[in-house]
């Protein structure tokens, strides 16, 4: 008899996580996919160059990353339509052609980064990149054609999680506490060169294809107003999973080589590994820093390339979900395949690529007010009036997303000119 209270509980509580499974994800995935290549390379050169001048920076972008992607879930689940989707049926073709215009030119840079640090990995163990990169878009193309949303949303998860390994990275390379908080209080703002990494970094955590891909993921997933509580707390989760990785990096590069070797430039990956390999030593820099950077790259391809593929269909009218077979969304799978094969083929044929990461990030900073001003602009009048930005909430967000616009746009100019 004792056990039956026991039992009547456990049952709603096991139905309970079962509805949190079914929510979580589109925020985890996209959040770990923010945490890419060109974003562990920023991280990296951060703390090379100015130790931990930066790490404030990172945690700060935690709430600004936040709020951005939490509009973008609220979006999805209030009107069921994905960014581009929306933007056309709000403001008309031409600013949908506007916005995906935008997305296109991240996508091509960040698949550039994303297979730029799997070949720089494939090479540290010896395999050339003309069979490192044909197996990475293979297999890219396998789980996407060959799986529903939710499977691809589980395999997605599974790969981000190995950039785990960067938190075991910064744990071996010693740093000291008291050093962290002086560095992280003394702030060079005058400097052009900090201005610029400090935009990259801003640009290296806010992306237009995360905004595409969070909200059509959740229209994808046909989530409802019941599931928003959960879509936040996958949300927040993911922003500080993705921020605390990003500091794990800069951390392990400015306790090891810029202690060492301040003003070194790390403009790969298999620089990064191989700077850190004397202080990790020889098996242990490779292992951890290749699987770390292999997930990043990996997951956030797939992000990446989905994000384009949804984001065209949405502004052309084509088919556009991953609950169709590829025969029945030929262009939505098209676009995908052809974004994975042509950023592999890319990097195949201009091996120098990889100098590009520190600029695409800062790329994506000078795209900030495009990209948050849709996204406002949206909030404010696609939204049902209940649920719209307004009052206090509706100016904070928009004075914290307009000095993120300032600071990584003029970040991005003066560092370019200085």
């Amino acid at each position: 008899m004792t056990d039956a209270p026991a039992v009547a509980t456990a049952a709603p509580r096991a139905a309970r996580l079962a509805r949190y499974a079914a929510v979580f994800g589109p925020g985890l995935v996209v959040m770990l996919a923010d945490t890419d290549v060109g974003s562990v390379i920023t991280a990296g050169q951060s703390g090379v160059q100015w130790g931990y001048r930066l790490l404030l920076l990172q945690l700060l972008l935690i709430p600004i990353l936040y709020i951005v992607q939490e509009l973008t879930a609220r979006l999805a689940i209030y009107t069921g339509r994905g960014h581009g989707e929306l933007i056309r049926e709000t403001f008309g073709p031409v600013w949908a052609w506007i916005s995906v215009t935008g997305l296109g030119i991240a996508t091509l840079g960040a698949l550039l980064t994303e297979f730029a640090g799997v070949a720089g990995i494939g090479e540290l163990f010896g395999i050339p990149r003309m069979l490192s990169l044909p197996l990475a878009a293979g297999g890219l193309l396998a789980v996407v054609l060959t799986g529903s949303y939710r499977r691809v949303e589980r395999v997605a998860i599974a790969i981000g999680l190995f950039e785990l390994a960067f938190f075991v990275v910064a744990w071996a390379a010693h740093p000291g506490l008291g050093a962290m908080l002086a560095g992280a209080a003394s702030i060079p703002v005058t400097n052009p060169d900090y201005q610029y990494l400090a935009a990259a970094n801003i640009g290296a955590v806010i992306m237009p294809w995360m905004v595409f891909y969070q909200q059509s993921a959740i229209a994808d997933k046909r989530l409802g107003p019941q599931h928003l509580t959960v879509a936040r707390v996958d949300t927040a989760i993911g922003a500080v999973v993705t921020q605390l990785v990003m500091c794990a990096v800069l951390i392990a590069c400015a306790a090891t080589i810029g202690r060492g070797t301040p003003g070194a430039s790390l403009d790969s990956v298999g620089a990064m590994s191989q700077a850190l390999t004397p202080f990790l030593g020889q098996t242990a820099g490779k292992l951890l820093f290749g699987a770390g950077v292999l997930g990043a790259g990996m997951v956030a391809a797939i992000v990446v390339s989905l994000a384009l593929a949804w984001g065209l269909g949405e502004v052309t009218g084509y088919r556009h979900s991953l609950e169709y077979r590829p025969f029945e969304a030929r262009w939505f799978y098209g676009i995908y395949a052809l974004a994975v094969i042509a950023g592999a083929a890319l990097v195949g044929v201009w091996p120098n690529l990889v100098a590009l990461n520190v600029g695409v990030q800062v790329m994506n900073a000078l795209m900030l007010p495009l990209v948050l001003g849709f996204l406002i602009a949206l909030a404010v009048r696609a939204l049902p009036a209940a649920h719209r930005l307004r009052g206090a909430y509706k100016w904070v967000v928009i004075a914290v997303t307009a000095v993120t616009c300032v600071l990584g746009v003029w970040g991005g100019i003066a560092g370019a000119l200085g």
